[in-house]
C-alpha cells in the first residue's frame, strides 16, 4: 500500500531516515516542520544511533551519557584546534611572540628522535634558541563550531597539552601558558605550571605535559595557547626545548 505522507510511515522508519540527515539540518530545519517531528528528533534513540552510526561510540558502549544529543555534537566536534602543531607548514598559524637568539627554528626528527617519540606521525619540530623564544596561538571557538549555548551550559572539559624535550648536550628551560579567555580576552581560567628546568647531560627524552580545565565560569569564547622559552647555557644555535605535537581538544575523545 503507498504511503501518501511522510508521516504515515513508522515512527522507527522515520527514525532510520533521520539517522542519515545532517545533524544541524535536524535542528534548525526538520524539528520545525511538525509536532510529531520534533518529538522524534528529541528522542534519545535518535542520537545514541547517529552517534553508533558515525563511531563516536561502540556497540558495547556501557559509559553513562547525560545528553546524548550534546554528547553527539561535541564527538563530532572533537579534534584538535590547533592549527599546524607539528611544524609541517612552518610557523603559519602561529605568532612569534618573542623570536630571541638566533630565532625559532624548525627542525626534522631523526633517528633515535623519531623511535622515541609516542607518535610516529610526528615528523617535526620547532627549537628555540639562547635568548627567549615564544609562540603562540589563539582558538575562536565560535569559528571552531563551538556556539555559545553549548560552551556555557554544557561547560565540557577542555584538554590542553604539550611535548617537550632538551638536547643532552645543553641545559634548558620550557614554559607553557594557556588561557581561557572572554568575548573581551579577559582571562577565566590559566593554566601555568612552573617552568621545566632541564639540566645539561639529561636524559633528552620526550615529555608530556597535560591539563585539564573543568568546571570553569560561563562566558569562554577564545583559547590562548603560549609555549617555549630558552637554553640556559646561551649558546649560539638552537640548543634550547624542542616543543612539538601541542593539542587543545574539548570534549569526550573518541573510543
Amino acid at each position: 500500500m503507498a504511503v501518501g505522507n511522510i508521516n504515515e510511515l513508522p515512527e522507527n522508519i522515520l527514525l532510520e531516515l533521520f539517522t542519515h540527515l545532517p545533524a544541524r539540518q535536524l535542528l534548525l530545519h526538520c524539528r520545525l516542520v511538525c509536532s510529531l517531528w520534533r518529538d522524534l528528533i528529541d528522542l534519545v534513540t535518535l542520537w545514541k544511533r547517529k552517534c553508533l552510526r558515525e563511531g563516536f561510540i561502540t556497540e558495547d558502549w556501557d559509559q553513562p551519557v547525560a545528553d546524548w544529543k550534546i554528547f553527539y555534537f561535541l564527538r563530532s566536534l572533537h579534534r584538535n584546534l590547533l592549527h599546524n602543531p607539528c611544524a609541517e607548514d612552518g610557523f603559519e598559524f602561529w605568532s612569534l611572540d618573542v623570536n630571541g637568539g638566533d630565532e625559532w627554528k624548525v627542525e626534522d626528527l631523526s633517528g633515535d628522535q623519531k623511535k622515541e617519540f609516542p607518535n610516529g606521525q610526528v615528523k617535526k619540530y620547532f627549537v628555540t634558541s639562547y635568548y627567549t623564544c615564544l609562540k603562540s596561538q589563539v582558538v575562536d571557538l565560535k569559528a571552531e563550531g563551538y556556539w555559545e549555548e553549548l560552551m556555557d551550559t554544557t561547560r565540557p572539559d577542555i584538554e590542553v597539552k604539550d611535548w617537550f624535550a632538551a638536547r643532552p648536550d645543553c641545559g634548558s628551560k620550557y614554559q607553557l601558558c594557556v588561557q581561557l579567555l572572554s568575548s573581551a580576552h579577559a582571562p577565566l581560567g590559566t593554566f601555568q605550571p612552573d617552568p621545566a628546568m632541564i639540566q645539561q647531560k639529561s636524559d633528552a627524552k620526550w615529555r608530556e605535559v597535560s591539563h585539564t580545565f573543568s568546571n570553569y565560569p560561563p562566558g569562554v569564547r577564545y583559547i590562548w595557547f603560549q609555549h617555549g622559552s630558552v637554553d640556559t647555557h646561551y649558546w649560539a644555535g638552537w640548543y634550547g626545548p624542542r616543543v612539538t605535537n601541542s593539542s587543545i581538544t574539548i570534549g569526550p575523545p573518541l573510543p
